[in-house]
């Protein structure tokens, strides 16, 4: 049986942006988001996993990263009061649905995704996924990142076809070439062909600029210059593998047990989903799981 990571915002904010605000709270809130996460959960949970977990994002602006870097993720908005409202409704429905869900204010979702993995690592998880910065841990007992809307598997082969690197090597690409989407800068003039050349012949950031005088004699255009941008971006460099890579040593007091899927708590799942306004979803609560519920072995 199979142990799923869900990285919750990746998919929230799918269903946010992408459904029509067709459900309504009794509080008045808009709930599409809600209604879609519930609805991919149920889906998840049809294929009756033996781990099941939720990471949540609470740390924007307040990451330790903030404390390395103040600029990290400083071109995301906090959520309004309005899309706050749905994250929380989201994990309160997971919860109500039988999933352990984490959150914290100092690590992000993808840190404690990383130190779920580490301790379901002898069950091969699956990360459910699409962030490319989850790659590394298919270097660290994760089996796969999983797109669940396009229903698309990467493992370490696929994730080294696309990115030109290894999976434990992530981090050292990303601060190599920047990733705009948590404004973590790069070296200038490094792009990502760049990049996957000087990890082929490099393990890490570290040899690389330990050896920064083999560059010059790659077969790379304009060696000797790059050369000399690593030398002037070096703590630069390091500061961006610090920020890319993942944290995986969370003190979460829990066992593998805990990460067992519970039974649904269907009286209270049903009086939420009626609360959220996706009283439609409770029926499929019941009929998907309720009725078909077993303890995993």
């Amino acid at each position: 049986m199979s142990s799923y990571l869900v990285d919750s915002s990746v998919y929230i904010f799918r269903y946010y942006f992408a459904l029509p605000p067709n459900w309504q709270s009794r509080s008045g809130y808009d709930t599409e988001a809600v209604y879609g996460f519930t609805n991919f959960l149920v889906d998840l949970l049809a294929r009756n996993p033996r781990h099941i977990a939720c990471a949540f994002d609470e740390s924007l602006g307040s990451c330790f990263r903030n404390t390395l870097y103040p600029d990290y993720k400083c071109s995301r908005a906090l959520p309004d009061e309005a899309l706050a409202f749905q994250l929380a409704a989201c994990r309160e429905m997971a919860e109500a649905l039988g999933i352990a869900s984490f959150s914290s204010e100092r690590y992000e979702a993808d840190d404690i995704l990383a130190s779920l993995t580490r301790k379901l690592r002898n069950h091969a998880p699956i990360i459910v996924s699409r962030d490319k910065d989850l790659g590394q841990l298919l270097a660290r007992g994760a089996s796969s990142l999983w797109d669940f809307a396009a229903n698309q598997h990467m493992d370490s082969v696929a994730i080294e076809q696309k990115f030109g690197v290894k999976p434990a090597q992530i981090a050292d690409y990303l601060a190599l070439v920047g990733d705009s989407s948590d404004d973590i800068p790069g070296v200038p003039g490094i792009g990502a062909k760049t990049a996957a050349r000087l990890l082929g012949e490099f393990d890490d950031v570290e040899a690389l600029l330990a050896q920064r005088e083999r560059v010059t004699t790659l077969p790379i255009r304009g060696a000797k210059g790059l050369a000399q941008r690593l030398e002037e971006y070096s703590d630069q460099l390091r500061l961006a593998k610090r920020l890319a890579s993942l944290m995986e040593d969370i003190p979460l007091g829990i066992k593998v047990s805990d990460l067992r899927r519970q039974p649904v708590d269907v009286d209270l799942a049903t009086a939420l989903a009626k609360e959220f306004g996706i009283g439609g979803l409770a029926g499929k609560i019941e009929r998907t799981l309720v009725s078909a519920e077993g303890e995993p072995t």
